[in-house]
């Protein structure tokens, strides 16, 4: 249908310089966005780049994590101790209180705001792919524990070379000690974010998190005290699989010299410690396995 008055196009043109300009830089591709991602997410964790009222909770739980050590090193010190009032690889078990709650408030912030407001999909927009979600997120979760729980132990240590203790058993019982920090922060950090990625809603998140880590512990260790009332001593280490707390434990007293605090000092044997080893392993697997999982689907 004809216009009753023709425009004259010439004369409506116009071309404004509204100031975009186009980028002919280097593509840094896929790698350079894990790297953002896992530097983002990581700072997140402790709230750095985010408001105020997002670091109390981080930073809080941080310094209780510390504090304790700080106070086992002045005693050391102060009485010439010849040695630390806590072995490097029982801290972490010792804490396990504030690390649950510190896992089970960081990872429903690290995934479940991106599920509930649809994000997801622009990450995926990019030239990135589930898998670099997953990784970057994963990582990051698991540095962020690593940092909580091994900041104590050199704490520890470093007190202990202060009180001159034995360079070389301090520097052995550290060691054993990092390597279960971390087992324990990928164990956690996986759990937790598996958890926390069913759901969009941060609340049943943590709530998820909280129930698992303290639930499980609480009955294992039920169950232990009653089969070693019972005097079957055997079931005590099985037992200890169900508990990712106990699991951690079980590991620690088969294969890096810790003393086992089951019922009884009853450490599981060598063949149930490898068993541990196996069971600790598959978990970290199946928790990455199901996070890929829940990704592809998200992606779509």
């Amino acid at each position: 249908m004809a216009a009753d008055h023709p425009v004259a196009v010439g004369d409506q043109t116009r071309i404004h310089d509204i100031g975009y300009r186009g980028y002919d830089g280097p593509r840094l591709g896929r790698a350079a966005i894990r790297r953002a991602l896992y530097s983002q997410s990581l700072r997140g964790a402790y709230g750095l780049g985010r408001s105020a009222k997002s670091k109390v909770l981080p930073m809080l739980l941080f310094a209780v994590m510390c504090l304790p050590a700080g106070i086992m090193v002045a005693v050391a010190v102060a009485t010439k101790a010849n040695d630390l009032p806590v072995d490097y690889t029982r801290y972490a078990i010792l804490m396990q209180a504030v690390i649950s709650l510190y896992v089970a408030s960081q990872a429903p912030q690290s995934v479940s705001r991106d599920l509930r407001f649809k994000t997801v999909p622009l990450y995926f927009s990019r030239p990135m792919e589930s898998s670099d979600y997953v990784r970057a997120k994963y990582a990051a979760l698991a540095s962020a524990m690593f940092l909580l729980t091994a900041t104590p132990l050199l704490v520890l240590y470093l007190g202990a070379l202060l009180a001159k203790l034995d360079f070389a058993d301090q520097t052995k019982g550290f060691a054993q000690g990092l390597v279960s920090v971390a087992l324990l922060s990928l164990l956690f950090a996986g759990l937790g974010l598996v958890l926390a990625a069913v759901t969009p809603r941060r609340g049943f998140g943590i709530a998820a998190v909280i129930a698992v880590l303290t639930i499980t512990y609480g009955a294992v260790s039920t169950l232990q005290a009653i089969a070693f009332e019972q005097d079957t001593t055997d079931a005590i280490g099985w037992i200890g699989l169900f508990s990712p707390i106990t699991l951690i434990e079980g590991v620690q007293s088969a294969f890096l010299g810790a003393d086992s605090t089951f019922p009884g000092g009853i450490g599981p044997s060598d063949g149930q410690g490898a068993v541990y080893v196996l069971v600790a392993l598959g978990l970290i697997a199946g928790c990455y396995g199901l996070l890929m999982r829940r990704y592809k689907k998200v992606g779509l």
